[in-house]
């Protein structure tokens, strides 16, 4: 059996757990017009960190009031905002998560009008054992987001490669979750696990939580194995899947090394493009949710 059947035999085994998944409940817990979106993939090297990032950046430049929540003790969407762990001292999430300091204390302006980072810690990498004996230790970062969420039109979570307890707190919290997909045949291995993830938080933690899209990144025009595994997962999930593509981009790979979102690093690059209607395809995604 060759790679190609073994994708397509995988992504059929896993199409009903995606739709059972996202049946959409979208007036829980939090404001109608409050979105908290965690961008979640236990596989790492997908382009998790740097969509929300840039996702981030884009819906600010529409003049949405953004926060991004980066819940990932590597820290890279932090130092992808130009922000040092030194910079705010203790005053981060982990600081949060253990009551330490109020949440609003902690969040940073960006430069970007409109988008503001509540930055990670190194520190986050032993939150695990530390909640670990703590009653309610999955709803603490719902927690930690309940004061401050009503001055936010859109929260976005960016998750740790991994489905732990971090991961737990951020599907606890969110409505949606968005599941970045590199564009390679072994993308689908790990996302039955995460569908299935999701479906025990749905059951147990958090009944409004749907699964927002598959959007698929590193996307490489000229490579005739991109395309092929695009179509195949574009015609399994159908209008699960987002138009835009995010496409393989130096200059996208670029700019977390300078601090800077791609649309701050170069605003005329295919990476900042495509970001840009990302951008503008989630909100038309949102406004209909909203509605359904």
């Amino acid at each position: 059996m060759g790679e190609k059947e073994k994708c397509s035999l995988g992504s059929e085994s896993i199409v009903y757990s995606l739709n059972v998944s996202s049946t959409k409940h979208h007036r829980g817990l939090f404001p109608v017009d409050t979105r908290i979106i965690a961008l979640a993939n236990q596989k790492g090297g997908v382009g998790k960190t740097t969509t929300a990032l840039n996702l981030a950046a884009a819906l600010a430049q529409k003049g949405k009031k953004v926060l991004l929540v980066d819940s990932d003790p590597q820290g890279n969407a932090t130092s992808g905002l130009g922000v040092t762990r030194e910079a705010n001292g203790a005053k981060n999430i982990y600081g949060c998560y253990i009551g330490t300091h109020e949440t609003a204390d902690c969040i940073l302006p960006a430069r970007q009008k409109n988008l503001s980072l509540l930055p990670a810690s190194i520190d986050l990498v032993g939150i695990e054992v530390e909640l670990v004996n703590q009653d309610n230790r999955e709803k603490r970062l719902k927690q930690v987001l309940r004061p401050i969420k009503d001055q936010y039109q859109y929260i976005l979570i960016d998750c740790p490669p991994s489905l732990g307890l971090i991961t737990i707190n951020s599907l606890t919290a969110a409505d949606s979750v968005l599941i970045p997909l590199q564009c390679e045949y072994f993308a689908l291995e790990g996302l039955a696990l995460l569908v299935q993830t999701i479906r025990k938080v749905k059951k147990n933690l958090n009944r409004e939580l749907y699964i927002e899209g598959l959007l698929l990144t590193m996307y490489d025009r000229r490579n005739r194995l991109t395309h092929s595994v695009a179509n195949e997962i574009q015609k399994h999930f159908g209008d699960q899947v987002y138009r835009t593509v995010i496409p393989r981009n130096v200059r996208l790979s670029e700019s977390p090394s300078h601090g800077q979102t791609i649309l701050e690093y170069d605003a005329a690059s295919s990476g900042a493009k495509a970001y840009q209607q990302l951008g503008a395809e989630f909100c038309k995604r949102s406004n209909r949710n909203a509605r359904g």
